[in-house]
């Protein structure tokens, strides 16, 4: 989960998404929209009886105002809140990763420490092609092997290229989220040909003057951000309260950017 704002559990439920299956949460800062809804998350966590433990990657400052809430609210909870404290100003580093992906956090510029992340899928091992390995009856102990490049030759010395064994995977995934942020155009190289790249669209271009005064941006700005950096899709979000109708952003931003989406509840987009 990338910041966790009131009604967290609603659309997750919403959404029918596990609670047992969120075990890392991304804070990009400590601005109430982005952060109020994870005492009540961990609460409900407790309540349903987790027992592993949920990381919590966000601005130092959230685990000192988190812990006496947490003493007091939820006493003899059932699992441990993990804090890994994040500081934007340490620019562009990786803040977790496992097997499948890299997560990088970048600063951003806001009114407070507010950072960025980014998503990186790792590269998978080809494919196996199961025709083949019916037809040269391949034994399962070194499907391994092939998947890592090595080619086969039959007990009869007819030899096969690792490349007729097996087909591409799909190319790795990336994506990026760029939270509350005036517009940071260094930022494009490192988010240079993405796959997906949310950015917050706050105003639209006729509110210029108030996203600089409050360090937002407008849809134009994100846009020309996406441009910049090359990449493949552009999410918007974010929208002030006083635009009933977000087409009006997402019109300033298509004309900047054609291939851009106005993110919405309950969304999903496959990539």
């Amino acid at each position: 989960m990338i910041d966790c704002g009131e009604g967290a559990q609603r659309q997750m439920r919403r959404s029918r998404l596990s609670f047992s299956r969120l075990n890392h949460i991304f804070i990009s800062h400590l601005h109430g929209d982005h952060c109020f809804g994870l005492p009540g998350l961990i609460s409900t966590f407790s309540l349903l009886g987790r027992t592993a433990p949920l990381h919590i990657y966000a601005p130092q400052k959230l685990e000192e105002l988190m812990l006496p809430w947490l003493h007091y609210f939820c006493h003899g909870i059932s699992f441990s809140p993990v804090f890994h404290p994040i500081t934007p100003e340490n620019g562009f580093s990786v803040i977790y990763e496992d097997r499948s992906v890299t997560v990088y956090s970048f600063p951003l510029n806001h009114r407070i420490p507010c950072c960025g992340f980014l998503f990186r899928e790792k590269a998978t091992l080809p494919h196996i092609r199961r025709d083949m390995i019916d037809f040269l009856n391949i034994p399962v102990c070194e499907i391994n092997n092939i998947k890592n490049g090595a080619d086969w030759t039959t007990p009869d010395g007819k030899f096969f290229a690792n490349n007729r064994l097996v087909y591409p995977a799909d190319p790795p995934r990336s994506y990026a989220y760029c939270s509350d942020t005036a517009p940071l155009p260094e930022n494009a190289e490192i988010l240079q040909g993405i796959d997906l790249l949310f950015h917050e669209s706050t105003f639209a271009e006729s509110e210029i003057l108030r996203a600089a005064q409050t360090f937002h941006s407008t849809a134009r700005q994100a846009a020309e951000f996406a441009r910049q950096a090359r990449v493949k899709q552009l999410l918007i979000g974010h929208y002030s309260s006083r635009y009933n109708d977000e087409s009006t952003l997402l019109d300033e931003a298509r004309n900047i950017f054609p291939n851009t989406l106005a993110a919405k509840e309950n969304m999903k987009i496959v990539l």
